[in-house]
């Protein structure tokens, strides 16, 4: 059953991803060749294709561009070694930018993380040059172990993640956000 707290992140449910075995598409986009693994499925996300996804029947993700262009998250996919880490540096650098609700979520390898940054309607442009910002803030205070979501430099249609499966901390407006 899946029973993930996934209500702030505010999913694009109109359709979903799901993984395949064969390379579905082939996207040459800015000079680079990119070979998709995931069909799209033009039906709504629903909780039977989640369970599906938390028993590990299927691999399914979600994308983070609307049909209208816009973002809802600004999200670190953080590949690195030290989660804990990661996730108190961008905590700090997050509140003090003025962010106070964003959730980091275990992806399926162990020590990844997906933080989410629940920014709220944002258009397309402006969400690429606020995850670039973000990013190199955080770059400041640690070494770059992370892709940052949405991003300009691959097609579209990449710029999807897989569901989360499980939280792993999160943070919602806390009491002392008001005295800043």
């Amino acid at each position: 059953m899946y029973n993930v707290d996934i209500s702030l992140i505010k999913m694009v449910t109109k359709f979903y991803f799901v993984k395949s075995d064969k390379i579905i598409n082939k996207i040459s986009y800015k000079g680079k060749t990119f070979f998709d693994k995931f069909e799209k499925i033009d039906k709504t996300l629903t909780r039977s294709v989640m369970n599906d996804h938390a028993d590990k029947k299927i691999v399914v993700a979600h994308t983070l561009i609307s049909d209208r262009d816009i973002v809802e998250n600004i999200i670190f996919d953080y590949n690195g070694r030290d989660s804990e880490r990661f996730w108190h540096r961008a905590q700090l650098m997050l509140r003090e930018e003025g962010y106070i609700n964003f959730t980091a979520y275990k992806s399926k390898t162990q020590g990844h993380l997906h933080l989410y940054v629940h920014k709220g309607h944002t258009t397309l442009q402006e969400a690429y040059q606020l995850a670039k910002l973000l990013s190199a803030k955080l770059q400041q205070k640690m070494p770059k172990q992370w892709k940052i979501f949405p991003d300009p430099n691959i097609p579209r249609e990449f710029n999807i993640l897989i569901l989360p499966y499980e939280v792993y901390k999160k943070e919602r407006g806390s009491a002392w956000s008001k005295h800043l």
